[in-house]
């Protein structure tokens, strides 16, 4: 299927490694133009190289830099800019699920958290949308989590977190509907990747998990990348043109509401 991407520039926030490589590569192969991110040097330089095995190098650009703080996200728009002159569609995938869990919360427990998952992707966004407004339209994708659909066994302030982007993204959906901007997010369940959180699980408590996931999950696996970046390119193309304040779950089945 001809998703209609073809020389669309896509801006794909923490994409160094996981779910957001994972983005990138789908983005390229369907023959898009990619804005790399990272906060760390060296895994940025490694996914570069990776993607120039395959792609075109004049296709990728990185730029290094924490997308949750707002003068690095505006030198990176500012950049993407310059060098491909307009963007079509950002990708905020930004966030970390390690947080403490319980009731006995102190509030920089909180504050930690609301930074990193919700203030951080609100601030992509916020700095994002007059970039696809002046494009003309284009597409704003939230990373949230299924700990954001509905109570599962995630921390608090993390479900809460995601709860909000998944929220936030209704209301900006409504905002910014009249200037042809979509908005939408991607609810990821359990995915493993090297180096992600599941990875570290499982080093830890091989058993238990595989039994979670076989008792939680109807699929009885583990997600892939591949298939959370798969949802998010479909969302970011034309053939999602009339679908803008929706949450593509993307769980193997695990979440039980409607």
């Amino acid at each position: 299927m001809d998703l209609g991407l073809e020389d669309k520039v896509a801006f794909v926030a923490g994409s160094s490694r996981g779910i957001g490589l994972a983005i990138a590569v789908a983005f390229l192969r369907e023959g898009a133009r990619v804005i790399l991110t990272g906060r760390s040097a060296e895994p940025l330089a490694k996914a570069v190289a990776l993607l120039a095995e395959e792609f075109d190098p004049q296709r990728v650009l990185s730029i290094q830099g924490d997308m949750t703080k707002p003068a690095e996200i505006q030198r990176a728009l500012d950049e993407a800019e310059a060098v491909f002159s307009g963007l079509d569609a950002v990708v905020a995938n930004v966030g970390s699920g390690t947080a403490r869990g319980g009731w006995g919360l102190c509030l920089e427990d909180w504050q930690s958290i609301l930074n990193i998952n919700l203030l951080g992707g609100m601030a992509l966004a916020s700095a994002a949308l007059p970039y696809l407004i002046a494009r003309g339209g284009g597409s704003l994708t939230f990373i949230s989590s299924i700990a954001g659909c509905e109570a599962i066994n995630a921390p608090v302030t993390y479900s809460a977190a995601k709860a909000a982007v998944q929220s936030a993204m209704k209301s900006l959906s409504r905002l910014v509907g009249p200037q042809s901007v979509r908005v939408n997010a991607v609810a990821p369940g359990n995915v493993l990747f090297p180096g992600g959180t599941w990875e570290r699980k499982l080093a830890e408590r091989r058993e238990f998990f595989e039994q979670y996931i076989q008792s939680e999950v109807p699929l009885q696996r583990f997600g892939r990348p591949e298939e959370i970046a798969n949802a998010v390119v479909f969302l970011a193309s034309e053939r999602a043109s009339f679908i803008t304040g929706a949450c593509l779950v993307v769980d193997g089945g695990q979440t039980r509401s409607f």
